[in-house]
């Protein structure tokens, strides 16, 4: 018996991520077609959530294609790599010309560039989409990222506006651009999302060890924070961890929470493609080494059994001057969060000119907006300076940033200073600063660099008086000067 084409969005992969993606998408409206390799999943989710909407689940890859209708379109929610590739080329195999494949993964936009030209080959549109949120967004309105061709954006684009966040009365979901775009704009999200928690837990470090504050008191710091221009997604649900009593020990539950900081490659990538793209993106790569750091227990635990020497993890102040020190760490924050941002866009402007895409970088603030894990109320803010034209060169140029870095200046370099000289690790605030610094120096010590370049390699060099490459012929008697 033929198989009756009733759903207009598909979804293959049905562990967390995938499951509340297809509850929301049936929540609001749509017709949900349903596979999972292991059926019993599939069952589950109908099972439990059958009353969120219409569920058509199937059993094998070639029911839930013909349960969809034409244009059929799927969105692949399965693990990264070698098992996206597996579904990719099972659901090629059964769709036809004009059918729409969706990785909703945490993919490599290489990966995507990649899969998606091989799929155009067979006829079929591929779109890469970044899904921000979690779980909790997945379920009830995600950031949405989508690349992939304008065709199968106008196909997709309803439902995925369907079941976007919303923000101020608008969709958080946009067409980014042609084929790796979405996931490179992800990528670059969860790029800026390490460097805003790393900001967050040496805000953290610097009350808990430096000042000797209690978590629950730092938690109430970061709930009048969270009343402030620092309003965000992450600082609220930072007062909460603060808050949480761990039930087993009645210690606070950061106490007893291992140090070690996970990864799973999105920010991996991101400073990888910057280095490839010669953009700096110095907070983030910092937050990327700190995880890393995080995560030596050997070598760490060998350093506090040597008792490598240096100042106890103390910050010199007095119990008259810790309100001022607090709030000296929140400007820093802010200012260290600000470059964060514009090193982040920084990045994305050089991808689009690499790739070729055409990105709407006031749309990307909007949509970052609601429902992923960045939001922010100061993304409003970076919408309108990249719309105004006054962030085409940097976010840190638009007059509304340039104000508040200006403002937060001497906080932040108090901050850094009492860190260095207590023994407390900053390395997001102090390289975003001397990112700061380094971008407002009329010149830098790379002329140096250059010479030794040209001493030992024959590099060559520009001159500031006049164009041209040249070589100092440093062996020669005289040293005389040549043209390259």
């Amino acid at each position: 018996m033929a198989v009756e084409a009733t759903a207009n969005i598909g979804v293959v992969g049905l562990a967390a991520m995938g499951s509340n993606l297809a509850r929301n998408l049936a929540r609001h409206g749509n017709t949900v077609a349903l596979y999972n390799r292991h059926v019993e999943r599939t069952e589950k989710l109908v099972r439990e959530h059958g009353d969120d909407g219409e569920f058509v689940p199937s059993a094998t890859v070639a029911d839930f294609v013909a349960s969809l209708k034409r244009p059929r379109t799927a969105i692949i929610m399965v693990k990264a790599g070698a098992p996206t590739d597996a579904v990719i080329n099972e659901l090629a195999d059964a769709m036809e010309p004009g059918d729409i494949i969706v990785d909703g993964g945490n993919s490599y936009f290489e990966d995507t560039i990649r899969r998606e030209k091989a799929i155009r080959a067979r006829g079929l549109h591929f779109v890469g989409c970044g899904v921000s949120g979690g779980e909790e967004g997945a379920l009830n309105g995600p950031s949405l990222m989508p690349g992939g061709t304008e065709e199968s954006w106008r196909t997709l684009g309803p439902i995925l506006t369907s079941i976007a966040a919303v923000a101020e009365g608008e969709p958080c979901v946009t067409h980014i651009g042609e084929n790796g775009a979405g996931h490179f704009v992800k990528m670059v999200h969860n790029g800026i999302e390490y460097a805003d928690m790393q900001l967050i837990a040496e805000s953290y470090d610097l009350m808990r060890r430096g000042l000797g504050m209690e978590p629950a008191e730092i938690g109430d710091v970061f709930a009048a924070w969270n009343g402030t221009e620092l309003n965000s997604y992450l600082i609220e649900i930072t007062a909460d961890v603060l808050h949480e009593v761990d039930k087993a020990t009645g210690r606070p539950l950061v106490d007893v929470i291992v140090d070690h900081a996970g990864m799973k490659g999105t920010g991996t990538w991101t400073v990888q493609t910057a280095l490839t793209l010669g953009v700096p993106v110095t907070g983030i790569a910092e937050a990327v080494f700190a995880r890393g750091l995080s995560s030596q227990t050997v070598q760490r635990g060998a350093a506090a059994k040597a008792g490598l020497s240096g100042p106890q993890a103390r910050l010199d102040v007095s119990a008259a001057d810790r309100d001022a020190v607090i709030e000296d760490i929140r400007h820093a924050l802010y200012a260290s969060k600000i470059v964060a941002y514009a090193q982040g866009f920084d990045e994305i402007m050089s991808g689009a000119k690499e790739y070729g895409w055409n990105i709407d970088l006031a749309a990307v603030a909007r949509i970052w907006r609601g429902g992923c894990i960045i939001r922010a109320q100061f993304l409003n803010v970076v919408s309108d300076a990249f719309e105004s034209g006054d962030a085409d060169v940097s976010l840190l140029f638009a007059p509304y940033f340039r104000k508040a870095v200006d403002e937060a200046q001497e906080s932040w370099r108090r901050v850094v200073a009492k860190a260095v000289e207590g023994g407390l690790p900053v390395p997001a605030f102090s390289s975003s600063l001397a990112y700061y610094d380094g971008l407002r120096s009329g010149r830098l010590p790379a002329a140096l660099i250059q010479g030794q370049r040209d001493f030992f390699g024959a590099h060559t060099y520009g001159r500031v008086d006049r164009p041209g490459a040249f070589h100092t012929l440093w062996a020669e008697p005289g040293r005389p000067e040549v043209e390259a």
